[in-house]
């Protein structure tokens, strides 16, 4: 029995296991995360002219996001592999830096939550690769779930 208090991922003795969804009803979910990458604005600069050595940053960081969102379950052991039916992510040059936003939608019998962050933590981290030569100083922060909807657990929105 699941509750607040209960890890999920651990069975009664305290052993990592992965959750057994099989008994769950598919229905759809969709999954909103965010996070940035704060930069020089020299660094800033490159990547909104497309200038950088290494080519067009938010294009490459955009597909290392959806094929990681693709790629979930074999980066983070307990994840159940899924079959997504979308993954958008958009990159946006802001103030400080890059701000990510990935948006992950499915119908099945767990969540894309995991899917949605794990989009956002490449394509900053394929950012920061790009980026790197003018910049090592960089920050990736505030890497969140924004919303999640569909399943048992119901929605949650972030504040």
């Amino acid at each position: 029995m699941a509750g607040p208090e209960r890890l999920t991922h651990l069975d009664d003795a305290g052993a990592a296991r992965m959750v057994d969804v099989g008994g769950k009803a598919e229905t759809e979910r969709r999954a909103v995360a965010t996070g940035r990458i704060l930069m020089s604005a020299s660094a800033r600069e490159a990547i909104a002219a497309q200038a950088l050595a290494k080519g067009d940053a938010l294009a490459v960081a955009r597909v290392a996001g959806i094929m990681a969102a693709k790629r979930t379950s074999e980066l983070v052991p307990l994840c159940h592999p899924l079959a997504l039916a979308n993954v958008q992510l958009d990159l946006e040059v802001v103030e400080e830096g890059v701000r990510a936003v990935a948006s992950v939608g499915l119908v099945g019998r767990t969540g894309a939550e995991m899917e949605a962050l794990t989009a956002v933590s490449v394509a900053l981290l394929t950012v920061y690769d790009m980026a790197k030569s003018i910049d090592r100083q960089m920050t990736i922060e505030g890497i969140r779930l924004l919303e999640k909807r569909g399943g048992k657990s119901g929605d949650v929105v972030a504040g």
